[in-house]
């Protein structure tokens, strides 16, 4: 197409090239489909495509779930308690004189987790809240900030002894918003967690899951969504019913919201004196649509 000069010449040639290309898949499409039902499952698996994510970059933290060394170093890190059977207990709160959105959203999120309950910032300093929340027996904290009158950041500090992660918060609808939505029950719900694939994505998947009970029930049918895709976690909220034994009809509870980690730091919350195991840093991280953290 380049060699022809003439512009309206070479838009003609490009939408016949283009019709040519879309009639050739729509045939393979339909090979495919005659393969199938002809064949069954002995048909050949088709081909995997490519997406951004299967060609993600090659890194070396990437590890298998059986990992032994892994599992190792889960049994015996600072979240090894929740595995060991602790109940989650979790205390939400706000940044300084909040507005009614971050209220909202506080209030949402208290109903989304089981046991959860609320306290007023009111001033008080964040490591004053952590001392007290460990002394009567939390296991997490939740601080909603804000800028601009809007919820824009997540900070979960796992107690007694961390980490704390501080996510970016983004693309919140809450359940009136939702078009067909539920309406949610108190059941403990299911817990799933999608492609955290390297151990600092094991790290995060573990605190996320962390803030709901180990044993959910069953009758209830609601599960949570933790769904990773290129680093940004969207979280969903769903009621199952089974129609029969291949299909499943879902039914969106709400909110939603997406997560996407700034930084990760070991212990409880110090701005001053903490020490990071990560921290996002755009200029030097941000080099490539293909590479990955989660």
């Amino acid at each position: 197409l380049k060699s022809v000069r003439n512009r309206l010449k070479r838009k003609e040639m490009h939408v016949e090239l283009k019709k040519m290309k879309t009639k050739l898949k729509r045939e393979q499409r339909k090979r495919r489909k005659k393969e199938i039902e002809e064949l069954g499952d002995a048909a050949p698996p088709s081909k995997p495509q490519k997406t951004i994510e299967s060609t993600r970059e090659v890194d070396e933290t990437i590890v298998q779930s059986d990992d032994e060394e892994v599992v190792a170093d889960e049994a015996t890190d600072e979240l090894s308690n929740y595995d060991q059977g602790i109940e989650p207990k979790v205390l939400v709160t706000t940044s300084p004189k909040p507005v009614g959105e971050t209220y909202k959203f506080a209030e949402s999120f208290i109903h989304l987790v089981p046991g959860a309950e609320f306290f007023p910032r009111r001033g008080f300093p964040m490591k004053g809240i952590v001392k007290e929340a460990i002394e009567k027996g939390f296991t997490d904290i939740v601080v909603i900030n804000e800028d601009r009158k809007k919820s824009n950041g997540l900070l979960l500090c796992h107690l007694p002894h961390g980490p704390t992660a501080h996510f970016k918060l983004s693309s919140i609808a809450y359940t009136e918003d939702i078009e067909g939505h539920g309406r949610a029950t108190n059941h403990y719900p299911e817990v799933l967690l999608n492609n955290f694939h390297t151990r600092l994505g094991h790290q995060v998947g573990r605190m996320l899951r962390a803030l709901f009970h180990q044993k959910p029930e069953f009758q209830g049918r609601s599960c949570v969504t933790f769904h990773n895709q290129r680093d940004f976690v969207f979280f969903r909220r769903h009621r199952y019913i089974f129609r029969d034994r291949k299909k499943v009809g879902l039914q969106e509870l709400g909110p939603r919201f997406t997560l996407k980690l700034r930084s990760l730091q070991k212990g409880t919350f110090d701005s001053l004196h903490g020490e990071y195991e990560w921290i996002h840093n755009r200029k030097e991280m941000d080099t490539s649509r293909r590479r990955f953290f989660l």
